[in-house]
């Protein structure tokens, strides 16, 4: 048994949306945090993201892994996501196709395996097609990024875990594994986070931390809470990660509220509480 702990925690550098790298700088020291997963994309799209790498290597901020998007993704509900989101618009899988050689460059550079994204809604059946046209998209992405050497993580939530197991077991990519987020399944209605847990462990390469109440309809989001003010059960979340020897990281995601560096110390304080 391996209980987790303090040093495992990071924070999502998107959480907040800082405009520039030196307000994420501001932002982590405002939550005494010095481990990060990096969005990726505006070190691509956004000169004032140019220095990045260079400002947060002289703040000695490790990047523990990195994170993309998938182009116009619509989260006005859960509906509009369905039909912008990940690989299913064509437009887009195209788009970000052709920029996986430049995330493996930054991985290259920052010196990390791991980059996690939202594939998109994978239905359980093949009505249509969508099944078989997603899974097809989703190896060449896997396979792109297993030839560099690279893990490329599925976020939880847009499925059930039952059909996220379902899908990894059909492709059988060793490189393809699982960012697991309790509070996703929540948002979207997909599901008791600590039963996907414990379905979804034997792939799991890495851990959002985020809190949730679910709608119980997947077409109303459900509403983010900080860590420890949602429907997760944290202990017995941490003590099934415990059983199985996790080492991974535990990142802390906040997309919302109006005060995210505080909540995000609400949250460390809350989880300093549970975690050794």
């Amino acid at each position: 048994m391996r209980p987790q702990t303090i040093q495992q925690l990071a924070v999502c550098s998107w959480s907040g949306w800082p405009q520039d790298p030196q307000t994420l700088m501001a932002n982590l020291a405002g939550m005494d945090v010095r481990r990060i997963q990096l969005a990726l994309d505006p070190l691509i799209d956004k000169p004032e993201w140019n220095r990045a790498l260079e400002l947060l290597a002289g703040a000695e901020i490790e990047v523990v892994s990195g994170m993309f998007g998938t182009g116009a993704e619509d989260y006005t509900t859960p509906a509009t996501i369905r039909a912008t989101g990940g690989l299913f618009p064509d437009d887009s899988y195209e788009k970000t196709l052709a920029r996986i050689p430049r995330y493996i460059a930054l991985l290259d550079q920052l010196q990390i395996d791991k980059i996690s994204f939202h594939t998109g809604f994978i239905p359980h059946d093949d009505a249509g097609g969508l099944r078989a046209k997603m899974l097809q998209r989703l190896a060449v992405f896997a396979d792109r990024f297993g030839e560099a050497g690279k893990l490329l993580l599925l976020e939880t939530g847009q499925e059930t875990a039952e059909t996220l197991v379902g899908l990894l077991t059909e492709l059988d990519r060793p490189n393809l594994k699982v960012n697991f987020d309790p509070g996703n399944l929540l948002l979207y209605s997909m599901g008791d986070p600590i039963k996907a847990l414990r379905i979804l462990l034997p792939y799991i390469a890495q851990i959002h931390i985020k809190d949730a109440i679910a709608s119980g309809d997947p077409e109303v989001w459900g509403a983010e809470q900080p860590a420890g003010e949602g429907s997760v059960d944290w202990r017995s979340f941490f003590a099934i990660l415990a059983e199985a020897d996790y080492s991974g990281n535990l990142v802390i995601e906040r997309e919302c509220g109006n005060d995210p560096v505080g909540e995000i110390r609400r949250a460390i304080t809350f989880l300093s509480g549970i975690l050794q």
